[in-house]
């Protein structure tokens, strides 16, 4: 069976690093940084989550709570307690771009026993977190990856989905479509040869798809395609060499999609990106 999410990593890359392992208590504002996502593992304790003063979250079981983007929030520990976390903050490659990052909601919150399978990774990182062992920081942001490959396959299973890529991947027709766009965006896509492969008929599959993900099939090929644009720039290539890999006929077409897309072309993008602080 094609690996749903082989194509997606291999382009789009996830990215943890560790910050905090010990004991909070009393009131504690989340570190938020420009761009980056955070993902704590709650092991023991009490924690109440406060979002804008607007939502909360109680926690009293171990879980796992992750901000895909960043959101303000505020751990809240009853009087004469603590609560053990272990945190990182969260990167998605590919910022905005990546159709992983944008179909997750701005938080969600999965117990421990919900993640069946990572009983052993979730207890290596718990040791790893608590250790003075060589290599550690690496270690521990490798599993912090890991256990969030858990959590998506998790989301896919469930079915409990938001409309976007994910919902699609869990969808028993249209995630062969998605796989086959991610693996091959080079070529020329239709909706017809879409619709075929779904095994639907031409407007059964542009309804569903749109329903499911939220957008139509010709929008979600331009964000992937300009996403992988955005990637290649950033990496050094020429305009000239991605636009026959991403499947644009001509650089002035792919201008225009990016154009239409970002507000900017791939030139001023660039720019842009080369401008930002490291």
């Amino acid at each position: 069976m094609t690996d749903r999410f082989e194509a997606l990593l291999e382009h789009f890359s996830l990215k943890a690093r560790t910050f905090h392992s010990g004991p909070i208590c009393g009131v504690q504002e989340a570190e938020i940084g420009k761009g980056v996502g955070l993902i704590h593992l709650v092991y023991e304790g009490e924690v109440s989550v406060h979002h804008n003063m607007k939502e909360q979250v109680y926690i009293d079981q171990p879980s796992l709570l992750v901000y895909p983007r960043a959101l303000p929030h505020t751990f809240v520990i009853p009087p004469q307690k603590s609560a053990l976390l272990v945190c990182a903050r969260l990167a998605f490659g590919g910022g905005e771009a990546n159709l992983l990052a944008s179909s997750l909601p701005d938080w969600f919150c999965v117990p421990l026993t919900e993640l069946g399978g990572a009983e052993g990774v979730l207890s290596l990182l718990h040791e790893e977190a608590f250790s003075d062992n060589c290599g550690r920081q690496a270690v521990l942001d490798r599993l912090f990856e890991v256990v969030l490959i858990y959590v998506l396959r998790l989301m896919v299973q469930q079915r409990e989905l938001q409309p976007g890529l994910l919902a699609g991947m869990a969808h028993p027709r249209l995630r062969s479509v998605l796989i086959a766009l991610h693996e091959d965006s080079a070529r020329e896509w239709t909706l017809e040869s879409m619709a075929a492969l779904a095994g639907m008929s031409r407007s059964v599959f542009a309804n569903e798809f749109r329903e499911v993900v939220g957008c139509t099939p010709a929008v979600y090929l331009q964000r992937w395609r300009i996403g992988l644009t955005q990637q290649a720039l950033l990496k050094g290539q020429s305009l000239k060499l991605i636009t026959h890999e991403v499947g644009y006929s001509s650089e002035a077409a792919l201008s225009r999609a990016f154009k239409a897309q970002l507000g900017l072309t791939p030139r001023q993008w660039l720019h842009e990106q080369e401008a930002l602080p490291s």
